[in-house]
């Protein structure tokens, strides 16, 4: 049996598969399934702002319902409904965490300083193994320069580490204006692991209707690419891990992100696509490689084709690799 352990957030997993955040994880006989096919982790459905301001503004409209009441009615009390929103969020997540036994990350996506740090430490209260921060900047302001969106950024994932000592990861777009320098900051911060890259709901438009509509972007197969080379290009110049994301659906995309540099990777449409049996048949697969290869555990290949581990062709990570695709087109396309 070949050794598929590995690191995630500091942690040591039992395989690289790691099950990102979705709806599927907010069930707890999913994280079972999870479990009983060999995820190494679980990222729990994430904790977003609106639920945190929806469950507010509920509380404040119970709260008030009765203002105008006469005195006579004081014993009628108001009844707060906690079925919506974060306190919901917190007490199904610490029943997960009691369901299963590998590590059950927590995914917070919020927007004001003050909702991150807040709902941080009450996630990592639960007894959650760690944070996974979703980062992202949704393009609606025309006046906030790269530099403020960055260090916002940086400060929330700075405050975020004072209030708790469970493992922090950031999970990140990829639309920062220079990513590897923004990693670098980040890396430096402190942060534990990169999880590279989220996918959010982009709106679309049903022509006929003339209206917007619902799209549900499930990743295809080799939508990983991006990830991959920026694994590539990060294995060995910081000190986090990378998790790579999106479009990875079998063992054989499993291996060549690890053989990029990644640690470890999420998967999330693979799963809704094919169910959780899928978990096992990618580990059995990369297993049967490790064979193949004679390789004992994934520390032995992780990083052998990231940039700094190529010696015949070091440009592979570089601009000369594309000029040299298009010049060469036509042996590719006939």
């Amino acid at each position: 049996m070949k050794n598929l352990k590995t690191k995630f957030m500091g942690m040591e997993i039992d395989s690289p598969i790691i099950v990102g955040a979705t709806n599927l994880t907010a069930d707890i006989d999913n994280l079972k399934k999870a479990e009983e096919n060999g995820a190494g982790a679980v990222v729990y459905k994430s904790l977003f702002e609106e639920q945190v301001q929806l469950e507010r503004f509920l509380l404040d409209e119970q709260l008030n319902q009765f203002n105008d009441m006469h005195a006579e009615m004081i014993t009628n009390h108001p009844h707060i409904d906690y079925s919506i929103g974060a306190e919901e969020h917190l007490i199904k997540i610490t029943k997960a965490k009691e369901a299963i036994s590998i590590p059950l990350i927590a995914s917070l996506n919020a927007v004001l300083l003050e909702t991150w740090v807040k709902y941080a430490k009450l996630l990592s209260d639960t007894g959650v193994d760690g944070i996974e921060l979703n980062f992202y900047q949704n393009l609606s302001d025309f006046d906030k320069t790269p530099d403020e969106i960055e260090d916002e950024q940086i400060n929330i994932l700075k405050e975020v580490k004072k209030v708790v000592s469970i493992p922090v990861s950031a999970k990140l777009s990829s639309n920062y204006t220079n990513s590897l320098n923004f990693i670098k900051k980040l890396d430096v911060a402190g942060v534990d692991t990169f999880v590279l890259f989220n996918s959010f709901f982009q709106p679309d438009i049903d022509i006929h209707a003339e209206k917007h509509v619902k799209s549900y972007n499930l990743s295809k197969q080799g939508d990983y690419k991006q990830s991959l080379r920026m694994a590539g290009i990060l294995y060995g110049n910081i000190n986090a891990d990378v998790c790579s994301s999106r479009g990875i659906f079998t063992g054989e995309d499993v291996i060549k992100l690890l053989l990029s540099g990644a640690s470890s990777v999420q998967v999330v449409s693979a799963l809704h696509k094919s169910g959780f049996t899928q978990l096992k048949k990618m580990n059995q697969e990369i297993m049967q490689w490790m064979e193949l290869k004679n390789y004992k555990n994934i520390s032995d290949f992780k990083g052998k084709l990231s940039k700094n581990s190529l010696s015949s062709n070091p440009f592979i990570y570089k601009r000369s690799q594309y000029v040299d695709y298009i010049i060469n087109s036509e042996k590719i396309f006939g």
